[in-house]
């Protein structure tokens, strides 16, 4: 006679009600988040007269590829979008590079005026950038820089910098400074310590730092609005103002402008996004 073993059930794992809530609110906020940018995607992949004759979040029966054509030519963004391309890809490296570096040192290079330095730095962050426009117009104007590349990017990096370098110290503080001192014994230059063994570890917080800076620059407009002038200097969002206020009514042309602006930003957080949380996180918890 053969016995049969009972079979054990294993207790059913009971929901934590907060986790759900959690996810519901997150779910929430994503949809509210991506509604807008729907509605602007799917306008402007349409005709114009769909545009009045469809809901608003509903899909293009046919995608009107030529709004972006059109809307490309009639806003010049040929040449905005070089100024923004040209004014981004030397601001966003340089800053990252000098705030870097003086991260570096502020953290691990030993003199008296370490701390006094950094308040000094973190002064630029406290202060808003819109009640500096007047003196920083009078500066630039009195150097002839306005309507230049150097007269934008230099105020770009002033603005910029403390900030990465509030971000970059504590990150490099939580180094053990013996790690510097047994690499200065065996000959090493505070520059090779930096370039071999600092930055390479520091490449998740610089990431998540050149996306910020990098969606901050492209979409920057008050300064650039002061500081460049002419027409031919102007930047993306300058472009898009100006297309806003001349085609106003052809709403398809009007969102494939937008959606040509706000592209190149997306991509650069789409390739750089996973480094975005962990590299953040670590800049301001350490230290």
């Amino acid at each position: 006679m053969t016995t049969t073993s009972p079979i054990v059930v294993a207790p059913r794992k009971r929901r934590d009600p907060v986790l759900i809530g959690l996810w519901i609110s997150l779910v929430l906020v994503a949809i509210i988040w991506l509604a807008p940018v729907a509605f602007i995607t799917f306008t402007a992949m349409k005709s114009e007269s769909e545009v009045f004759s469809s809901a608003a979040f509903a899909l293009p029966s046919k995608i009107e590829w030529n709004n972006f054509a059109l809307a490309w030519a009639k806003g010049d963004f040929n040449n905005t979008f070089w100024n923004s391309t040209v004014i981004t890809l030397v601001k966003v490296p340089l800053g990252l590079v000098i705030s870097a570096m003086a991260a570096y040192a502020l953290a691990q290079i030993r003199f008296g005026w370490n701390k006094m330095l950094l308040v000094f730095l973190l002064f630029g962050a406290m202060i808003p950038f819109q009640v500096m426009l007047a003196p920083l117009f009078t500066l630039v104007n009195s150097l002839s820089l306005i309507d230049t590349y150097p007269g934008i990017i230099l105020p770009y990096l002033a603005f910029g910098v403390p900030y990465q370098v509030f971000i970059l110290h504590g990150f490099f503080k939580a180094i053990p400074k013996e790690l510097t001192e047994a690499a200065l014994i065996d000959g090493a230059s505070h520059f090779v310590i930096f370039r071999r063994i600092f930055l390479p570890v520091c490449l998740p917080v610089l990431a998540a730092l050149l996306i910020l800076d990098f969606v901050a620059t492209w979409n920057e407009f008050a300064m650039a609005l002061v500081l460049l002038q002419d027409k031919s200097m102007w930047t993306l969002p300058l472009g898009l103002m100006s297309f806003q206020s001349q085609f106003s009514n052809n709403y398809s042309q009007l969102n494939a402008a937008i959606v040509i602006t706000v592209l190149p930003a997306t991509l650069v957080y789409l390739i750089f996004q996973r480094y975005f949380v962990s590299g953040l996180t670590s800049g301001a918890v350490k230290g």
